[in-house]
């Protein structure tokens, strides 16, 4: 039977537990299990690092929602990129990343990767010549996407640039953290790996750090849980057991998210203040028709230009109260941050610097009228 999302994330993964009937699946708080006899552990559980079954649950959910054949959790999201790198790729090979990457992964990319022998070409992923362009025959190893991009919500056409992936022999990665699975399943699109930090919109409450791969290939997934156990940066039982209790509304925050952004964008759009609003919601994003194609909503993150310059976008961040001043995304609460000084310092001086008047929000799901007068008075 095929069950719709809201389903899948309260019952993938998750069936009652079979000894007591524990309705919520347990934490299995250990390092180690008992075996049958030698060679024959139970269930086939002999160590933590290995196989748990509160971080089983989590993954199976996660393979679930975003309809792959394999979900692995990971320490953090970078924890899960940088298995997927040294699973997929071998010093010579080439990546081609966004040319406005998440801060992180481009400091994965320039400072990490790099020196392992990993080459890596920034192109605009919204324009698919763009990416054509930047693949190198014979050595691109994957086409890593985001969409939306962070901070500066570019689209990509995950279709078009699987079948230019594709044809070029390499991979389809798609960072799907700012879309999360209720929004958006780069995996029907074409994409062979799909990634999440679940620190942000699936775990949804600010309160535990994770990162997620999805394989839609089962194969390719057998080789990432391989390296998933033998680089050993793993999901803990409780970290997973919080994500997995935070994915069991995700649909319903999402869409409270929406709401509430395209109040907020509306508003801003209109803003004396404001140079310039960048929302895929808003028609007048460039990407806005491939958006509406491959996202059921456009989620929860808001980018604008002050009109004042870096310092004026410095004082509406420093200003904001109810907007909390802080670093990463995708909570219940709102946030606010500037991305050239903090998430997206790394970038600095690179072409993946981004420009020093822009502000980034993360909507969060408090009533939005109050969001809406924090703003008002924070622009001044």
């Amino acid at each position: 039977m095929n069950h719709g999302f809201e389903t899948l994330a309260i019952h993938a993964g998750q069936d009652p537990e079979a000894r007591t009937g524990a309705v919520i699946p347990p934490i299995y708080q250990t390092s180690t299990y008992a075996q049958d006899a030698v060679g024959a552990p139970r269930q086939g559980y002999e160590y933590s690092r290995s196989g748990n079954p509160t971080r089983d649950a989590l993954q199976e959910c996660l393979a679930a929602l975003e309809g792959g054949a394999i979900g692995l959790a990971f320490a953090s999201g970078l924890a899960a990129e940088d298995a997927l790198l040294r699973t997929v790729c071998k010093p010579g090979d080439h990546v081609v990343i966004p040319d406005d990457a998440y801060g992180g992964t481009y400091r994965l990319f320039a400072k990490v990767a790099e020196r392992w022998g990993l080459a890596y070409t920034p192109a605009k992923v919204s324009d698919v010549d763009a990416v054509r362009a930047a693949i190198r025959p014979g050595a691109t190893r994957i086409v890593w996407l985001e969409t939306p991009t962070n901070p500066l919500l570019g689209i990509a056409d995950i279709a078009a640039l699987a079948a230019v992936a594709h044809d070029a022999g390499a991979l389809l990665v798609v960072d799907n953290t700012f879309a999360s699975p209720y929004l958006q399943q780069p995996i029907a699109f074409g994409a062979d790996v799909v990634v999440h930090s679940t620190t942000k919109y699936v775990g949804g409450h600010s309160d535990v750090v994770g990162g997620a791969l999805v394989a839609a290939d089962r194969t390719l997934g057998e080789e990432l849980r391989y390296h998933q156990n033998a680089m050993g940066a793993v999901n803990g039982p409780f970290d997973a057991w919080l994500t997995l209790r935070g994915i069991k509304t995700l649909g319903v925050r999402m869409d409270r998210h929406c709401d509430n952004a395209e109040r907020i964008a509306a508003y801003l759009d209109g803003h004396a203040k404001v140079a310039q609003v960048i929302y895929p919601g808003l028609p007048s994003h460039p990407g806005h028709e491939v958006a509406t194609k491959q996202m059921r909503r456009f989620g929860g993150m808001i980018s604008f230009r002050a009109a004042g310059g870096e310092e004026y976008a410095v004082e509406i961040c420093n200003r904001a109260k109810l907007f909390v001043l802080a670093e990463s995304l995708g909570g219940v609460e709102s946030l606010i941050e500037h991305p050239g000084r903090m998430t997206h310092a790394s970038a600095a001086g690179s072409p993946l610097e981004v420009p020093g008047d822009l502000v980034r929000l993360s909507v969060g799901i408090e009533t939005v009228d109050d969001l809406l007068a924090d703003l008002e008075q924070a622009l001044g």
